[in-house]
């Protein structure tokens, strides 16, 4: 039997740079764009030359890059020896599969060992797909001649190939081209590996971590998969980060404040191990190299970020609870607001229930423009774009559209991506006007979801294309 399990890509709207510490607090929202994991056996029965129980096969097929890869796992030592091309590697599903594995042979007594063993040496055969979400299809879109535009990206099929450099390889050495949108690939894809491979060895039962209430964290099959997430995640990429990406893909969307060391510990992964991207100055080195330099300052902007993260945190949960207690008159004013100026707004509250609603929106309004103030006062004194001014002359239109609540920079800013919370239905004049700019809305929107069991292939399933940017109703 084949398991199937997704794990949602992610969009940070507060926090960025700030929850590299503890106990500093953000706020990601987990999307629809979800990364898949198929696992099930290679072979239908043990092979008889499976080298005296020593080792087993492993495939790992990706459709969207053209790539399958062979490896070769030995069971003693749960390492993993690829016998195919380098180039076909994946860095991240390879932490994942040794992790899992060892982390199933650790739980499991002798007798549960044995059917570990047999079941290892049916080989394990893995496909991962990726919602088309999580790359740039603008090559595709322009070469069909259509407009940059949500509909243009629905018209094409579900997990569509990534496109080659044609211009820069020939057809004996093609690169495929993978522009990303900032959406957590890597933490997704690693995230969904994990968990189909714990489900499918026995060692959690996805099933039931529908009813763990992730903000009670510390226990429970969601744990399991979060520690080994995590630590396969860091490996793979040659550095501890925040691991915002790889909890929002576990529990879903949340109010996150960095994992302790002791999720990892045990795997000896504390501190910078000096490979990846060190040569390379980033943007997060840029940042923590200027806070060095210029202490007193940098804690003073650090302060004044986390005050209005907070800010903004306490407006969301305001009108959060004027939705569940006063359903009516927030239903009212968010209809009436999503058609109208923010400077509108208040017009609309005659009643104090509204009022309050209307309240707690233009202060999430206030506290954004806050944020983006302060990122701007971090990005221009270590010299790094957070919000570069092109951003910044977009985001600024943006908010001041029909509807539109907030709008920013995910994450650690940036050219890469914006995105735009809006009310009711007005997310499709935002769409517009990106559009006319050449920037490419994605169908994306909030779901509050963390990994989960799939009931099949979702290649055979039929995927329905969602609403673009994140909207509030």
């Amino acid at each position: 039997m084949a398991v199937v399990a997704s794990a949602p890509g992610k969009v940070l709207l507060t926090g960025g740079y700030l929850i590299l510490e503890r106990p500093n607090a953000g706020l990601v929202l987990s999307t629809n764009a979800r990364f898949f994991a198929i696992v099930k056996p290679l072979h239908e029965e043990i092979k008889p030359d499976s080298w005296a129980w020593a080792w087993t096969d492993v495939k790992l097929t990706s459709p969207q890059l053209s790539r399958e890869s062979l490896y070769k796992l030995e069971l003693k030592n749960m390492t993993l020896q690829c016998v195919s091309s380098s180039e076909s590697r994946n860095p991240f599903v390879e932490q994942a599969v040794q992790y899992t594995v060892a982390a199933a042979h650790a739980t499991f007594d002798d007798n549960k060992k044995e059917l570990l063993q047999k079941l290892l040496l049916q080989g394990l055969d893995i496909t991962i797909l990726g919602s088309n979400e999580f790359y740039s299809y603008r090559n595709q879109i322009e070469a069909r001649g259509l407009p940059l535009t949500p509909e243009a990206l629905a018209s094409l099929p579900p997990f569509t190939s990534i496109t080659f450099n044609t211009e820069e390889s020939n057809a004996d050495n093609r690169k495929p081209e993978v522009s990303k949108t900032g959406l957590g690939s890597s933490a997704a894809m690693t995230t969904a590996v994990v968990a189909a491979l714990l489900h499918y060895l026995g060692v959690v039962n996805l099933n039931s971590t529908k009813d763990q209430d992730k903000e009670k964290k510390g226990t429970g099959d969601l744990d399991v998969i979060h520690m080994i997430a995590q630590t396969a995640h860091c490996l793979a990429q040659g550095k501890v980060g925040s691991g915002f990406d790889v909890s929002s893909a576990v529990y879903g969307s949340q109010r996150y404040v960095r994992f302790s060391p002791y999720v990892i510990s045990s795997a000896q992964v504390l501190g910078e191990p000096g490979t990846g991207g060190s040569s390379t100055p980033s943007m997060v080195g840029a940042v923590k190299r200027w806070q060095k330099s210029d202490p007193e300052k940098s804690l003073d902007i650090w302060r004044k970020l986390s005050e209005a993260n907070f800010a903004l945190e306490v407006q969301l949960n305001s009108l959060s609870k004027l939705a569940e207690e006063h359903r009516d008159a927030y239903k009212s004013v968010i209809n009436d607001c999503s058609g109208l100026r923010p400077d509108k707004w208040s017009e609309q509250a005659s009643e104090p229930r509204k009022k309050e609603v209307v309240k707690a929106l233009l202060g999430a309004r206030d506290a954004m423009l806050g944020i983006r103030y302060h990122m701007r006062q971090m990005g221009e004194a270590a010299d790094v774009p957070i919000e570069p001014e092109s951003q910044t002359q977009l985001l600024d239109t943006t908010m001041n559209m029909e509807g539109v609540l907030l709008a920013g920079v995910p994450g650690a800013g940036g050219f890469d991506a914006i995105f735009a919370v809006t009310l009711g239905d007005s997310g499709s004049n935002v769409s517009k006007v990106w559009s006319s700019v050449n920037v490419l809305a994605l169908l994306v929107r909030e779901d509050p979801r963390g990994v989960s069991l799939e009931s099949g292939d979702p290649r055979t399933k039929g995927i329905t294309a969602a609403v673009s940017s994140i909207h509030i109703k």
